[in-house]
C-alpha cells in the first residue's frame, strides 16, 4: 500500500543542511518503497537555515550587510527583506555562528555579538517595521553585550570606566541607553531552546562547553551575566533572566529582550505556523525527521523534538534519524515522542565516516528503515 510520507528533517549540523538531509532521506526511502508519495519540508527551529527557509515561504529577497563575525573578522552576512510587509529576516548564525569559526581557534571570552548590531542597523535603514531574528547556532556567550554596545548602549564599571569585553561585566555597576534608540520596530526572536539565562540549566553551563568554555571558567561567565541580569531587574522591577529562551544563543535572547524590547517565541513555532505544519502532518501517513544529534536537547525546544510532539498529539507515527542518538535520549524519546529512532553511527558506520559521507549513510539508513518495517 502506498503511503503519503512527510519528510521534515532539521540540519545535520556541520554536515548537511536541512534541504540536503531531506533529499537523502527521500532517495533512500524510495529505494525500498518507490510506491510512496514523498513530500519534503525541511524545518528549522531558529538556528542554521532559519533565515533562508522563512524567506522562501514569504518570498523575501536576499540582502548583504558588511559586518564582522563573532571574532571581529570582516564578513558579508546574508539577511532577507520583504518590502511589501516591511519585514526583515535575520539569522544570527549567518553573522556570529559557531560554524563560521575555525574549531578551537577562538575562546568564547574573545567572542561577542557586535556584528549582529550592524545587520540590525541595515534592516532598520531599509525601513523595517518588523525584524524577525532566528538566534540558534551562535558562537557567543555574552548575553547580547556586543550587539547592545554596537547599538549605542554604554556599560560602566565601579570606577565609571567603559567596559569593552563581556567577561568584565562582573564589574558592571550601571548602563546608559543610546541617545538615538531604535523606535517603531517590532522585534520577534525565534529561539531554539527554552533555557533561562543563569543557573544549572542556563546558557553557560548547558551550552558553554560546546563553544569552548571549560568548567573552571563557568563561574567567570556566570558572574558577568549575573550582573547584566541584576541591572535589568533593577530597571524593570522583575527578573527577565528566568524567562524561557533567555539563555538561547549564549544569552542573546535575554539581550534582545532587554535592549530592544523583543518578543521571544519558539523558532519552530514561527516556522510551523508559516508552513502550516499541522495541516501537512494531518495529511501524512508517516513523518520522517532527523538531526545530527538526537539527545536531551531535542527535548528542550529543538525542532525535531517539537515535530515529534506535534505528530504524537495528532496521532501520527514519527521516525527520527540521527547522525548519533544519545543513550539517555534513545530511551526517553522512543517512548515519549518517536515511533522509533535510528542512528548512522555506530548503527551503520563509524562517527568519522558518518560525518565524512553523511548524505550517503543517511540515504542508506532511510532505505534500511523503509525496508525492514511493515508501514502499512
Amino acid at each position: 500500500m502506498a503511503l503519503h510520507v512527510l519528510v521534515a528533517p532539521d540540519k545535520f549540523k556541520g554536515t548537511l543542511t536541512a534541504q540536503q538531509a531531506a533529499g537523502a532521506i527521500v532517495n533512500g526511502w524510495w529505494a525500498s518503497r518507490p510506491q510512496d508519495e514523498m513530500q519534503m519540508l525541511p524545518i528549522s527551529d531558529g538556528g542554521e537555515g532559519f533565515g533562508e527557509l522563512m524567506a522562501s515561504m514569504i518570498e523575501a529577497t536576499e540582502q548583504i550587510a558588511a559586518t564582522v563575525d563573532a571574532a571581529h573578522r570582516e564578513v558579508a552576512a546574508r539577511w532577507w527583506w520583504h518590502a511589501d510587509s516591511a519585514t526583515a529576516i535575520i539569522e544570527s548564525a549567518q553573522v556570529i555562528g559557531l560554524a563560521m569559526l575555525p574549531q578551537g581557534r577562538f575562546h568564547p571570552f574573545e567572542l561577542d555579538t557586535q556584528g549582529l548590531g550592524n545587520v540590525i542597523k541595515a534592516a532598520v535603514a531599509a525601513g523595517a517595521r518588523t525584524i524577525l531574528i532566528g538566534i540558534g547556532g551562535s558562537a557567543t556567550n555574552d548575553g547580547g553585550f556586543g550587539m547592545a554596545a554596537n547599538l549605542g548602549w554604554q556599560f560602566l564599571d565601579d570606577q565609571d570606566r567603559p567596559i569593552d569585553k563581556w567577561p568584565k561585566l562582573n564589574k558592571l555597576t550601571r548602563w546608559i541607553p543610546p541617545t538615538d534608540p531604535i523606535q517603531g520596530v517590532d522585534f520577534i526572536v525565534g529561539v531554539d531552546v527554552e533555557n533561562p539565562l543563569l543557573g544549572l540549566n542556563g546558557c553557560t553551563r548547558i551550552y558553554g562547553p560546546q563553544k569552548g568554555l571549560i568548567i573552571q571558567q563557568a563561574a567567570v561567565a556566570e558572574a558577568a551575566l549575573e550582573k547584566l541580569a541584576f541591572q535589568a531587574r533593577e530597571l524593570v522591577g522583575f527578573d527577565i533572566s528566568v524567562e524561557p529562551g533567555c539563555g538561547a544563543a549564549g544569552g542573546l535572547g535575554f539581550g534582545l529582550r532587554v535592549f530592544l524590547g523583543a518578543t521571544m517565541e519558539s523558532g519552530f513555532e514561527i516556522f510551523s505556523r508559516q508552513a502550516k505544519l499541522d495541516e501537512r502532518i494531518a495529511a501524512a501517513d508517516l513523518v520522517l525527521t532527523g538531526e545530527g544529534m538526537i539527545d536531551r536537547q531535542s527535548l528542550m525546544g529543538k525542532g525535531t523534538g517539537r515535530l515529534a510532539q506535534r505528530c504524537k498529539a495528532l496521532g501520527k507515527r514519527c521516525i527520527g534519524f540521527g547522525g548519533m542518538v544519545e543513550g539517555v535520549a534513545r530511551s526517553q524519546t522512543a517512548d515519549r515522542l518517536f515511533h522509533s529512532v535510528h542512528d548512522l553511527a555506530p548503527g551503520l558506520t563509524s562517527p568519522l565516516e558518518a560525518r565524512k559521507n553523511a548524505a550517503l549513510w543517511l540515504e542508506r539508513l532511510a532505505s534500511k528503515v523503509a525496508g525492514e518495517y511493515n508501514w502499512a
